[in-house]
């Protein structure tokens, strides 16, 4: 047979492969590429080459082609110096766009039912728009007095737990926007409006992984509260427990912060945060 002829006779097979053995290539190429991320994912310091194909149980070449492909198309990244694999930017840009705000208050809620439960105190879930903080989900306590709210409420960001801790999370450009453009209003005598005196405010937030409110937006009440992170591990959130001084007294308001710290990174893990 001609060189010619061979050639023919093998654009033929392809031709009439059958199309069920396609199909299954490509799956198993789906399959094994999902495979690949799920290894990479679970190696927040990345993941050679050898192990991931040791843990895919892959031959090396078939590894290395199809990790080369997740790369050029965004879903992984190689660390140019340690030659490691690590998630790429679509994974995330993925995982952010899927996750809204009304899936965030979802998930939210039966945490913060159970927190409820746990404390005793009326608890909530609050997001930021803007400069407001905004009461995204709220849940009723079984005590004796519970504070009188609704879902979808504004809250002023300075003098509130919630508000704390979605502003410690800023970056120090945003913060120092928030603070040009709102004033510090005092609601109560406690509250916090010296500049610098709440910027020191923040930075114990941050330290400290939580927030307080003692009686600076409304002089009855003391709350608590605690960031919510997402998988890349930024604050999408926050967890509170609000309750009446004469119940929430100083002692067992670090009772319920446990409780509500506790709630938060509960709830962090289930949208992914490893930390």
């Amino acid at each position: 047979m001609k060189a010619k002829d061979l050639t023919t006779a093998n654009d033929v097979a392809k031709v009439v492969e059958p199309e069920a053995s396609r199909e299954r290539g490509g799956v198993q190429s789906i399959e094994r590429a999902f495979s690949i991320l799920m290894q990479i994912a679970q190696h927040p310091d990345g993941i050679s080459l050898a192990d991931l194909a040791k843990r895919v149980e892959l031959h090396t070449s078939t590894t290395f082609h199809l990790v080369r492909t997740l790369v050029e198309t965004g879903a992984a990244r190689q660390d140019r110096e340690t030659k490691r694999y690590h998630l790429g930017r679509l994974i995330f840009s993925l995982a952010a766009n899927s996750a809204s705000e009304v899936e965030l208050v979802t998930m939210a809620t039966p945490f913060i039912e159970d927190l409820a439960r746990m404390s005793g105190e009326t608890t909530h879930f609050a997001l930021r728009s803007g400069h407001d903080i905004v009461i995204a989900a709220r849940v009723a306590g079984t005590g004796a007095f519970q504070l009188v709210e609704r879902n979808g409420g504004i809250r002023p960001a300075h003098c509130t737990s919630l508000g704390k801790v979605l502003l410690a999370a800023m970056s120090p450009p945003q913060l120092e926007e928030y603070l040009t453009a709102m004033p510090l209003v005092a609601y109560t005598p406690k509250t916090i409006v010296d500049p610098e005196r709440f910027r020191e405010e923040l930075d114990h937030v941050r330290r400290s992984g939580i927030g307080y409110d003692d009686q600076e937006f409304n002089d009855e009440v003391r709350c608590v509260a605690a960031p919510v992170r997402n998988f890349s591990g930024h604050v999408v959130g926050a967890v509170g427990a609000s309750g009446p001084v004469w119940r929430m007294t100083l002692p067992r308001l670090q009772d319920v912060a446990q409780k509500v710290r506790a709630t938060a990174a509960e709830l962090s893990r289930e949208l992914g945060c490893h930390g």
